[in-house]
């Protein structure tokens, strides 16, 4: 056996490559840092992954919250895929999730890699060893500080960092709701399916192994969509643990998959007659198992009260989504949700461990208790999370920082997060180094209550009521313009634009027809496609740029070298279908 480890030296090291983790890998490498992503699977996306194809949900709770849809590095992954991927497919998601990953500066890729051991240093991981399982190859990884996204903790677990499994009792967070007596109870792992209508009548014989269910069995459990796997269909997090047993359960979880499906065609009339079982998983979601306790636990009350921290880097708004103990085995009702009513901040000091001194914590390993984490677990809250480690980690390889030094920044990491047009609910961007702030606004038309000045109000969405964004009227043929007036010569490089995507609406992959029904079908119609930037000095144009074809929300337009201007003007010639063109926010700098 080759027991010759290769070297490699990263600044920031990932483990997981779920959306929290392919956020956190292209956040950091994109603030110039060079980082290592580790996935012991095939692909990327982990529970969005075609292994087991799971909807990204988010703080909108499928589209019920207006203007809650995430941001940031998140929106653009979604709205890559609605490009090129109408058809929901995972398996191009995965090449979606591939191409950001692979072909992103200062970012390796070692897929199909897992993590063996870890290198300690009193309370510091010096390095990890992984394998390679295609190539045979064996890796020893180096970094300043690593990220834990692998979803059981797997590297906080092996470094000894201090951790959390099962449900709080009441008395130690105030938390009306959990149970009185804490316990070692977890929530439950999925297997799902997809169907197909083969348009004529397709016989199913059940397989010997399979369970057996009546109507009686099922019934608090909807079963009227045929076409894809129930999330209901969840066991372990009691007497078999959801990572020790999850062979285990994945056996019982297909035993209990292809009993439902017989029930579904011969259970009595589920309109399934011509429907075949296309797909099945073979690797579980999973939903719980470790926390990592930081410096900071976020609690149910942080989540009703919609706390806003001090030092907020990410959101929630997803309810505390609390499944029934033993899940398909209860005969209660398969989940409890518990509004939070509106949206919540979640502070950075919950995103590192109190006692490994270079280890950042993401997705559902964060520091939460576990009614928290009920609402905190769901996808798209793990990848603004995500982005927000990723962000913090560039940060400490800049300034030489631990992951709690980062605290002593916390301004800087915020006022960065906004400009990458990440969400911090309760929190208005009044970064000093905007330039755009002290300019006058004026259009060549706007709407009442969507004027022009809307853009530099420090909101990139609408909140509530308030509308926060500038809507012109009808695009003419010469299209249609917003001109920041500086009052002064500047000198600029960047310029970011924050289109409107409309964010109350989903644009979220997924194999439920219902989901698919309740979305807008195609690419969202409000953003703009085609624009131009004239950067003007005496009313003169002394540089041009135009943009053609965008489909991102988010548009950073950095200058190959410093422009002398004293205006700028953004004309707006084409949208994705809207008739009127529509801003948010511009920021220069």
């Amino acid at each position: 056996m080759n027991d010759t480890f290769e070297t490699r030296q990263y600044e920031i090291v990932v483990v997981g490559g779920g959306i929290s983790g392919v956020c956190a890998a292209l956040a950091a490498a994109r603030h110039g840092a060079k980082v290592a992503l580790i996935q012991n699977r095939s692909v990327l996306g982990g529970n969005a992954s075609s292994e087991v194809r799971m909807h990204i949900c988010g703080a909108d709770y499928h589209a019920s919250k207006q203007n809650a849809r995430e941001t940031g590095i998140v929106e653009e992954i979604l709205l890559d895929n609605r490009l090129v991927n109408p058809q929901h497919s995972f398996s191009v998601l995965d090449t979606v999730l591939w191409e950001k990953v692979t072909f992103q500066d200062n970012l390796d890729l070692f897929l199909n890699t897992h993590m063996t051991d870890v290198q300690m240093e009193g309370d510091r991981i010096v390095s990890l060893k992984a394998e390679q399982t295609t190539t045979e190859r064996r890796y020893e990884f180096f970094a300043n500080n690593f990220v834990d996204t692998s979803g059981d903790a797997v590297l906080a677990h092996r470094a000894g960092a201090d951790i959390r499994t099962g449900r709080e009792a009441s008395h130690e967070y105030n938390e009306e709701l959990a149970p009185a007596q804490a316990d070692d109870v977890m929530m439950g792992n999925t297997l799902m399916f997809e169907s197909k209508d083969m348009g004529y009548p397709v016989p199913f014989k059940k397989p010997s192994w399979a369970n057996t269910y009546s109507e009686e069995d099922l019934k608090d459990r909807s079963h009227r969509d045929i076409t894809a796997g129930y999330w209901w269909i969840e066991l372990g997090g009691t007497e078999l643990n959801t990572t020790r047993d999850g062979e285990v359960i994945r056996d019982e979880l297909l035993k209990a998959v292809y009993g439902i499906w017989d029930h579904i065609k011969n259970g009595g009339d589920h309109g399934a007659d011509n429907y075949v079982l296309d797909w099945v998983g073979m690797l579980p979601g999973k939903r719980d198992s470790r926390r990592v306790l930081g410096d900071y636990v976020l609690n149910a009350n942080d989540l009703f009260g919609a706390r806003v921290f001090e030092d907020t880097v990410a959101y929630g708004g997803w309810p505390m989504d609390m499944h029934v103990k033993d899940g398909l085995k209860s005969k209660e009702s398969p989940t409890k949700w518990i509004e939070t009513n509106d949206m919540y901040s979640i502070p950075y000091r919950s995103l590192y461990s109190r006692n490994i001194s270079n280890l950042f914590v993401g997705g559902r390993n964060i520091s939460a208790s576990h009614m928290a984490f009920g609402s905190t677990r769901v996808m798209a809250t793990c990848g603004v999370i995500g982005q927000a480690i990723g962000t913090a980690a560039a940060l400490t390889v800049e300034k030489s920082l631990s992951p709690r030094d980062v605290n002593e920044h916390i301004r800087e990491l915020q006022y960065r997060l906004l400009k990458d047009d990440c969400y911090l609910f309760g929190v208005q961007d009044t970064d000093p180094n905007n330039l755009a702030l002290q300019a006058k606004v004026s259009a060549s038309s706007e709407q009442a209550g969507f004027e022009a000045s809307k853009v530099i109000n420090g909101y990139q969405r609408n909140i509530g009521d308030q509308q926060n964004l500038w809507v012109s009227q009808p695009l003419t043929a010469d299209g249609e313009t917003l001109t920041l007036e500086f009052g002064d010569t500047i000198n600029t490089s960047k310029v970011i634009i924050n289109f409107d995507s409309n964010l109350s609406n989903e644009i979220m992959i997924t194999i439920s027809k219902p989901n698919k029904a309740a979305q807008r079908e195609g690419f969202p119609l409000e953003i703009v496609k085609d624009y131009r930037i004239d950067y003007l000095l005496g009313g003169q144009v002394v540089h041009q740029h135009a943009v053609t074809d965008n489909s991102l929300r988010h548009n950073k337009i950095a200058l190959a070298e410093t422009v002398e201007c004293d205006a700028i003007q953004i004309t707006v010639t084409a949208t994705h279908g809207d008739p009127c063109a529509r801003i948010f926010e511009v920021k220069v700098f």
